[in-house]
């Protein structure tokens, strides 16, 4: 069976861990079709838009896309793409798997965690109103008849909505990976005691949900006290389910625990499409240097292709990288080696394939 896949190179080190990731795919001997779009900061000045419309496109035809890092300008008026593509493709789930792997050290040897964050609400809904505008002296207005609270003139203003529906359904989510998984615990992180009409939305459908799934263990805890347990005790935690802001940030304390943003995967879910992309940024200062770890777009090519039904290949992959990370004697810079992307890359392929040959 051919799998027709949308590959988006991204920006900065993008491409080169994007080809790595490509190469790695097809070492596995899966018959594989990609469709090239490319997106962010390289793009715009040619189309005027950092997320063009046939991207998109690609996506809702192929289903399922391998994505790089892509940049997005800090107080530039330019739209994430990242969120732009997670909205317009209602890819609700954001799943983080958060595992030890070997020959990188770790305080915490132990640590096999898996963050799931919802992807569409919260901050990151992009309801937001600047300083002195128009909009938010309508806001003011509005919100000093409903409430009292008198709103600062000069204050930007974020709205933060979550919804009963948006997480009933990223609830479900993480009780059903838990048990296709064979996990056996979900967290909830919230501050509840705080905000009660957003992240008491969210803990309370989740204390609902879990009611109904008996075999997972449920537990709930504010964000700042989850902070604390994941970088003392993290190995008595498993599933942690999470608003999107506090997904954001906690997904990221986890990939500390293991080495860094560069080993760590991740996967962009809905009830339609699926893209899978590491979780670290383009970094433009060493873009083109050969100097990119790429083992978090393999890792998550790997995630790929379990999504796509080819097992084998995805275990094949898995294998190859903890074989030459084990090892040692092939690593990129920021792993303490002195092996270019391209080298670490053709390494992990050499491993994937020798272990494809043996499942």
């Amino acid at each position: 069976m051919t799998h027709l896949i949308t590959l988006i190179p991204g920006d900065g080190i993008g491409p080169e861990v994007s080809e790595a990731g490509r190469r790695v795919v097809e070492s596995t001997g899966v018959d594989v079709e990609w469709d090239v779009q490319n997106a962010g900061a390289g793009v715009m000045e040619r189309e005027g838009t950092t997320l063009p419309d046939r991207v998109i496109d690609s996506i809702r035809g192929t289903r399922t896309a391998l994505k790089g890092p892509i940049a997005t300008p800090i107080g530039s008026g330019f739209r994430s793409v990242n969120v732009a593509l997670r909205q317009g493709l209602d890819l609700f789930a954001a799943v983080r798997p958060v595992l030890t792997l070997p020959g990188i050290p770790s305080r915490h040897p132990d640590v096999d965690l898996v963050v799931i964050r919802e992807n569409t609400e919260d901050l990151y809904a992009g309801i937001e109103f600047m300083a002195a505008s128009k909009q938010l002296e309508g806001l003011r207005r509005l919100v000093r008849e409903l409430s009292g609270f008198e709103i600062k003139r000069d204050a930007g203003v974020t709205v933060k909505p979550i919804s009963i529906s948006g997480t009933r359904r990223i609830v479900e989510f993480a009780f059903d990976h838990a048990e296709r998984n064979a996990r056996s615990l979900v967290t909830v992180g919230h501050k509840a005691n705080i905000m009660r009409f957003s992240d008491g939305v969210f803990l309370e459908t989740a204390q609902e949900i879990a009611a109904k799934h008996s075999s997972i263990e449920f537990d709930e805890c504010q964000v700042d006290e989850l902070a604390l347990r994941l970088v003392t005790e993290p190995e008595t935690l498993d599933v942690l389910l999470l608003p999107n802001l506090y997904g954001d940030i906690v997904s990221d304390l986890c990939a500390g625990l293991v080495g860094g943003l560069g080993v760590v995967p991740g996967a962009n879910l809905g009830w339609e499409y699926a893209i899978f992309e590491p979780v670290h940024g383009s970094a433009p200062d060493i873009a083109g240097k050969g100097l990119a770890n790429p083992t978090a777009i393999v890792l998550s090519a790997a995630m790929m292709l379990a999504h796509l039904g080819e097992a084998a290949a995805a275990q094949a992959v898995r294998e190859g990288v903890r074989e030459v990370l084990a090892d040692g004697s092939v690593r990129t810079r920021d792993l303490g080696g002195t092996a270019s992307t391209t080298e670490m890359a053709e390494a992990i392929t050499r491993a994937a394939r020798s272990a494809r040959e043996k499942l």
